[in-house]
């Protein structure tokens, strides 16, 4: 098939995240398979407006703040010029709404909907844009068939009026090649704990810094160490400073690859203590490299961790019980143990393989009229 897909970043883009992970750990497989994948994007200052990487083909056009209004046009000359059997519309900012001006057979991949989590992120003006432009969804896209990434986000589609029929729940993947366990790897000698992600304001890594101080009180060696890069970073340093804890926390911002995964192998624990996520795609990969985890039992999150098995899921927004958690597995080796072996067998059920086969066949089902 030939197949065109919309999003608002590729990989490639400063401000990537886990929804273009997921979309392109897919599209690369879908190559691999035979068919024929154009990415339509944002693009950023600098950036090659078009190029091909691993078969796929990338177009970018407009910038982050002007994609959603250039892109009908660019689409409407794409769909014309290069006959697409399908269109894969990735919802993970605010929506295109292409079914008001492209005939496409279409298949939704929603991460998350934002809904009220976008006023916990930006000023009330911009949430509120955001807020409104993500509400008349699911009477725009009526009739077309959704993909999502957690049961959690599925229910949340089902009550806003999308009928089961026309959701299908397809996990995220994981490669293990790259994150695998490796005996010849200690933990930290300190005991220490991980954030790893983006640094925003919706992550609620603030939460995370008022528990980690408590956790001193307890653990006087334990250290804190928030990896990633983001527009919320010099709010957490000065929260750090205000609560004493500065020199116990590192801040090293973007790391690559190598790094990231080195330190998820090193933390004796990782946590995401967000208000909403797609999945947790962080609580995953720390599983496979043996890693326990404590994320917030938010939607999405719950999804990806199993409470007392591959980690902890604590209130959101409980300092208290987050600190707690944290100390359960810091200070108790064999109970910690035994939870990092039923997390790499957790984790060994993800498969971007097997996701991207299930993918490819919905993608087959809707083109060929079947859903």
């Amino acid at each position: 098939m030939n197949i065109l897909a919309l999003n608002w970043n590729d990989l490639e883009n400063p401000l990537a995240g886990g929804a273009e992970v997921h979309l392109e750990e897919l599209l690369r497989r879908l190559v691999s398979y035979g068919h024929s994948v154009t990415l339509f994007c944002s693009g950023w200052p600098g950036c090659k407006q078009e190029e091909e990487i691993e078969g796929i083909r990338i177009i970018r056009r407009g910038r982050r703040m002007t994609f959603n209004l250039v892109a009908p046009f660019y689409l409407r000359r794409l769909a014309r010029d290069n006959h697409y059997d399908i269109l894969v519309e990735d919802i993970n900012k605010i929506p295109f709404y292409t079914p008001l001006y492209l005939s496409l057979k279409t298949l939704v991949v929603i991460p998350h909907l934002f809904a009220t989590t976008v006023f916990h992120e930006i000023n009330p003006v911009v949430g509120s844009y955001i807020y409104l432009a993500e509400r008349p969804v699911i009477t725009v896209y009526r009739g077309r068939h959704f993909n999502v990434i957690s049961e959690s986000t599925a229910d949340d589609i089902a009550a806003r009026g999308v009928p089961r029929k026309d959701i299908s729940v397809i996990h995220c993947g994981i490669d293990r090649e790259v994150y695998a366990p490796d005996s010849a790897v200690s933990k930290y000698e300190d005991p220490t704990i991980l954030y790893l992600g983006r640094i925003k304001k919706y992550k609620s890594i603030q939460h995370l810094l008022i528990a980690f101080r408590r956790v001193r009180q307890q653990l006087p060696t334990s250290r804190l160490m928030i990896v990633g890069a983001g527009d919320y970073l010099d709010n957490l340093k000065k929260l750090a400073d205000s609560l004493g804890i500065t020199e116990h926390v590192e801040f090293p911002g973007f790391v690559s690859r190598e790094e990231k995964v080195d330190r998820l192998r090193r933390a004796h624990v990782s946590v995401l203590p967000s208000l909403k996520e797609g999945w947790g795609l962080t609580n995953i990969e720390a599983n496979s490299v043996g890693t326990a985890v404590v994320a917030a039992d938010s939607p999405g999150l719950r999804d990806s961790v199993r409470d007392g098995e591959t980690g902890y899921l604590y209130e959101y927004g409980n300092t208290e019980m987050l600190a707690e958690k944290l100390l359960t597995l810091l200070q108790d080796q064999e109970l910690r143990r035994r939870i990092e072996n039923q997390a790499m067998a957790w984790a060994e059920t993800f498969n971007w393989d097997t996701a991207a086969r299930k993918f490819e066949q919905l993608i087959i089902d809707i083109e060929g009229g079947k859903m």
